[in-house]
């Protein structure tokens, strides 16, 4: 069975068709630059070409980096523009694709949905942390597999700062910080993370999970086993399209 699903971050908007069986993608994706400023018309247009260079016509998965209220209303938007806020997303998107049923949901928590599923979270019980390094850090937190929706954890305060504002991938790639230096900086949101959750389980995605292997070693005193994400980048796509094709 296929689904498609679309990842709508701060810097690009992808998608692809997604074989739930295998829970990966079905086709290489497709992704364009996220506009700036990313208001929600522009977006929605980002949205339409990426599902429309598939030619798809069933239902669609999104994803929306901010706090998404009964699978509609946008509630937060630290990196996107704020005319978000309050906005209709499901309508809006539904709109714009020509009617097609469309499911969102926030980021993070269609990667940790993934994860659970199909990667680095699957089988594991107890209390579950995925967080996703990008634009700014996006949170799904699980309990015996089940998901506390719109965590943010993100926003968690960090030396006087939104976190993501301290140790997020932009952070590191903005400043010129060396891994060891930004190493540092997860290590500390890490254990104040640790701290407030005491989780079994910290899995780290987004776009440098796949080069966990440049950080993650150089983490000390976290108690928590961490792990990097399977689906790495993938995740938001196929958890979306899992969500979609829940929604029936």
């Amino acid at each position: 069975m296929q689904i498609f699903g679309v990842d709508i971050g701060g810097s690009g908007i992808k998608g692809a068709p997604v074989d739930l069986d295998l829970g990966d993608l079905a086709e290489e994706r497709y992704k364009v630059l996220t506009p700036h400023p990313a208001t929600p018309d522009a977006v929605a247009d980002g949205v339409k070409e990426v599902v429309g260079h598939f030619g798809w016509a069933g239902p669609v998965g999104i994803t929306f980096p901010g706090v998404v209220t009964g699978g509609a209303t946008i509630r937060t938007a630290a990196n996107v523009d704020k005319s978000w806020i309050d906005t209709d997303a499901r309508a809006l998107l539904g709109d714009r694709l020509g009617g097609l049923p469309v499911t969102l949901l926030n980021d993070a928590d269609a990667a940790g949905v993934a994860e659970m599923q199909f990667g680095a979270g699957r089988d594991r019980q107890g209390t579950v942390i995925l967080l996703t390094f990008g634009t700014g850090i996006g949170s799904a937190v699980f309990t015996d597999g089940v998901l506390v929706s719109n965590t943010e954890l993100g926003h968690l305060e960090l030396n006087g700062h939104d976190a993501e504002k301290h140790a997020s991938t932009k952070v590191k790639d903005d400043n010129d910080l060396s891994w060891e230096h930004w190493a540092h900086r997860v290590q500390k949101y890490l254990a104040h993370v640790e701290m407030l959750f005491s989780p079994e389980l910290f899995i780290i995605g987004g776009g440098v999970s796949r080069k966990s292997h440049k950080f993650l070693p150089l983490i000390e005193g976290i108690k928590a086993e961490m792990v990097p994400a399977q689906l790495q980048n993938n995740a938001g796509i196929v958890g979306a399209a899992m969500r979609a094709a829940k929604a029936g």
